[in-house]
């Protein structure tokens, strides 16, 4: 058992571990090609062709960029109206230009852009499926868009989008016309074809003629509009057509997309040079760069001032309930683009310490600044620009010690651009950021410890991407200078090389001293079972939380995090490389973010994947910040008390069961948690004789399990028949009347039939006369899951299980079971790393309840 666990998280680390290094196999390789492709261009030249683009050009880029980002809302709008669920334009605006900004600075553009749908879709009233199949369907018409563009350019000009592919020009047309075929096909289909297309156990539906045809014109439109937004700034040196470009340009934006480097960071930027050999490479450098200003930095800025308005705003005044829903929303934006402003500050300096200065200015500088103080202003503003870029992470992950470094560090930045060579404008650019910053001060609220919140694994890759950009710069940038020895200690105003020389000396220091801190540093033990005392104090908030599934943390087979003042705890066990909790964090609402976060980070610490299992809907946007996945595990059933009665004929069955009870002489008693004692040793024997009969044993984590001490916490519920007690159920409650279940429930196997419908029905009464507010039956995994076609793979196959597993489980009797108590179903969720670790992760969660993995496949 032990080797196949160690086989099992070896080929899950190789898998993380490709993954990583192909994207930085082909970032490097990209830099490589960049280096050779610019052999005879100098950074002075490509400062020159900077400064001199047309204002007209800049004005066509800027309407360019507008017109894809304003044509990227139709992609959500055509994309809610399939899945039936449309939305005020504004809210679709936010999060489809949101989303975008983030997704096209980030990577991973359908990972990341995805996360921000969820969390705007679903506080707009969406479910987690229906967001879901938004996202993709808006990938699908990205693809549309690519497929037709390029089929377009293959088709019509094939002499010079085939050179860029190394294709003969008869074989790029043969592939235009193919990929325009398909699109062809695609439209044509939905509506020749009604019904889902069906492969094994899995289907699709096709969107309709009417859908399908305006995602293939809006993606074209917006392919066409981004395109403009490069084109327009191109050198007029050449007789380059649009439509040849276009060609060009979509072979570029898929290399970015696979490559998976932030923005296609290097990746676009060689296609592009490698297919316009003839261009002037300064100018078409140039063009790129103000390209990336324009369509990637620039909407990422506007986002984060959006925020920062709305959140100072809200901040000012009282709200009204419409703005303040968007409050929240923007709230939790704000880490998200104000982390990206402040990466992209540290970049700005990282890079600015690479490039020559500005002659002119250290010529104004050389009597005012004595040498030392620019030497040192050159080396902190490096540091300072590494040192934002690992905050970064801090901010995103709401760490207010993080944002107070930020703050000032920011301030530092700015003096060191005008110390070391009065470069205002990145001074400016800092400012700007540390405005921005400041608006969105309320953001930043979690008590944590910084070390531990950006000393991640996921983070050392970004870091080591502008690392290599950062050095690669400065190679660009003085490889006419002959190296030597005596570089090292060359100080003089116009010593740039030396300075840039020193300056990647100290970051690579500082870069593999952070490293070796996170790898040196010992991680604390990991926390043991609950003891007596964590019980104790558990107790209370129990007591005060408003789902009574709280109980579970009692039971005692769970370990226990509290957070620092006692007023919150999450319950997890530990499972291979999974530390799993149940259930929500159980507390105040604001504790519960800050809580989680400490688990994550915890669990980071000992190299381990975290997984929340069995949470609800409404905190489905706090395991997505944490960089998980959500899929549905099941709904458990709601029986509202208000009012209940067994009268009418959707209860008829239970009123007739209940009367047959009475008839049999059944009797219910609830007694108080200090009679259960006396009790217990009758309780015992029922419970093991119902587990014998059952050919059972005992669960664990999810379900309590027969412990005196356990069970002596609560309230029992008894069913007697001529003094013979038959059927007990310990009772949880919650606090305020709001809600009442049951946990353990045993019975004897010569018990009248119906005895347990006649616990719950007499449980349900009582619960609706002491005022409770439902009555909570659990869950029924499995059911619900969406059935449309559009359905993520594992709703489908969890259905295909829900209806043919019965020989595992009675998955659609447990259901119908509790569906006769007419319930309302509510969703319930696994939120886990995602792709290929789920089902390993869902295999944990399964042997972990059941005790080991033989327990998974056995009673």
């Amino acid at each position: 058992m032990g080797s196949s666990t160690s086989l099992r998280d070896a080929l899950q680390g190789n898998q993380r571990f490709l993954s990583v290094a192909g994207s930085l196999v082909l970032f490097s390789l990209g830099l490589w090609v960049l280096y050779h492709e610019l052999a005879s261009t100098s950074l002075p030249e490509i400062r020159s062709a900077l400064g001199q683009v047309p204002p007209l050009d800049l004005f066509l880029a800027c309407l360019g960029a507008a017109g894809s980002y304003l044509v990227l809302t139709g992609f959500d709008v055509l994309a809610l109206a399939c899945v039936s669920r449309p939305l005020p334009y504004r809210r679709v605006a936010l999060a489809s230009v949101t989303a975008t900004a983030v997704g096209y600075n980030i990577g991973m553009a359908v990972l990341s852009a995805g996360a921000v749908r969820l969390r705007l879709y679903t506080a707009w009233g969406l479910s987690a499926a229906e967001v879901g199949m938004v996202a993709w369907l808006v990938t699908l018409t990205f693809a549309i868009d690519t497929t037709a563009v390029g089929g377009w350019s293959l088709l019509f000009e094939p002499e010079l989008v085939g050179t860029v592919l190394q294709m003969h020009v008869g074989a790029a047309r043969a592939l235009g016309a193919l990929l325009l075929l398909l699109v062809a096909a695609y439209i044509g289909s939905g509506s020749l074809r009604r019904s889902p297309i069906r492969i094994r156990n899995w289907q699709f539906q096709l969107p309709s003629a009417g859908i399908a045809a305006g995602q293939v014109a809006l993606a074209c439109l917006d392919l066409a509009c981004a395109c403009l937004a490069l084109y327009a700034l191109l050198p007029k040196t050449s007789p380059l057509t649009f439509s040849t470009f276009i060609g060009i340009y979509v072979a570029a934006v898929l290399a970015g997309v696979i490559s998976h480097v932030p923005g296609g960071l290097g990746v676009f930027e060689t296609v592009i040079l490698l297919a316009l050999p003839d261009m002037p490479r300064h100018a078409l450098l140039a063009s790129i760069l103000l390209y990336r200003l324009i369509y990637y930095l620039l909407p990422l800025m506007l986002v984060a001032l959006l925020a920062v308005g709305v959140s100072a705003t809200a901040a000012r005044k009282r709200v009204s309930r419409r703005l303040e829903v968007v409050r929240r929303i923007v709230a939790w934006m704000a880490p998200v683009v104000m982390g990206g402003a402040v990466f992209l500050a540290g970049v700005v300096l990282l890079f600015s310490g690479s490039a020559p200065a500005v002659w002119e200015r250290m010529h104004f500088m050389h009597g005012l600044v004595p040498l030392p103080v620019l030497e040192v202003s050159h080396m902190l503003g490096s540091l300072i620009g590494l040192a934002l870029v690992i905050l970064a992470q801090g901010l995103y992950r709401r760490v207010d010690a993080a944002y107070h470094l930020t703050f000032w560090l920011l301030l530092a930045g700015a003096l060191a651009s005008l110390l070391k060579g009065l470069d205002y404008e990145e001074a400016i650019f800092s400012v700007v950021v540390l405005g921005i910053l400041r608006g969105g001060r309320h953001a930043f609220y979690r008590k944590a410890s910084v070390v531990a919140s950006i000393f991640t694994p996921g983070w050392f890759v970004p870091l080591f991407l502008v690392l290599a950009a950062t050095i690669w710069l400065g190679l660009f940038a003085y490889r006419h200078v002959e190296y030597s020895h005596d570089l090292w200690w060359h100080f003089t105003f116009r010593g740039d090389a030396p300075r840039f020389l020193r300056a990647s000396l100290l970051l690579t220091l500082a870069a593999f001293g952070v490293g070796l801190l996170r790898l040196m540093r010992p991680a604390p033990p990991p926390p043991g079972q609950a003891s007596a005392m964590d019980l104790e104090r558990a107790a209370p908030i129990v007591a005060n939380a408003p789902n009574a599934d709280a109980a579970l943390a009692l039971v005692g087979d769970k370990r226990l995090l509290f957070d620092d003042v006692d007023q919150a705890f999450l319950m997890y066990q530990v499972r291979g490389q999974h530390w799993i909790a149940m259930g929500d964090p159980v507390g105040p609402p604001a504790a519960r973010e800050p809580l989680a976060w400490r688990f994550r980070e915890l669990a980071d610490r000992h190299g381990a994947r975290t997984v929340f299992y069995q949470v609800n809907p409404e905190n489905l946007p706090l395991y997505l910040d944490l960089g998980l996945s959500a899929v549905k595990l099941g709904e458990e059933a709601i029986v509202p008390l208000k009012g209940f009665t067994l009268k009418g004929s959707r209860l008829k069955g239970l009123r007739q069961s209940h009367h047959r009870a009475e008839r049999c002489g059944l009797r219910f008693e609830l007694i108080p948690p200090g009679a259960v004692s006396a009790l217990m040793p009758v309780l015992r024997t029922i419970s093991d004789t119902w587990l014998t009969e059952k050919h059972t044993h005992e669960k664990r984590f999810s379900l309590g399990a027969f412990h005196p001490d356990y069970l002596s916490r609560f309230p029992c519920a008894l069913v007697w028949q001529e003094g013979r007690l038959l059927a007990f159920a310990n009772v949880w409650t919650s606090a305020n009347w709001h809600e009442i279940s049951i946990d353990l429930m045993r019975y004897l196997p010569d018990a009248p039939g119906g005895v347990m419908d006649y616990l719950f029905v007499e449980l349900m009464q009582f619960g609706a006369r002491e005022g409770y507010q439902h009555f909570n039956l659990g869950m029924a995994p499995l059911s619900g899951l969406e059935q449309h076609p559009l359905a993520p793979a594992w709703h489908r196959m969890g259905t295909l299980i829900f209806r043919q597993g019965e020989v595992f489980y009675n998955f659609k009797g447990l259901r119908a079971y509790k569906d006769k108590f007419n319930p309302i179903w509510r969703p319930k969720y696994l939120a886990a790393p995602g792709g290929l670790a789920l089902p390993i992760a869902l295999l944990d969660v399964a042997a972990l309840i059941a005790g080991d993995i033989k327990g998974v496949f056995l009673k």
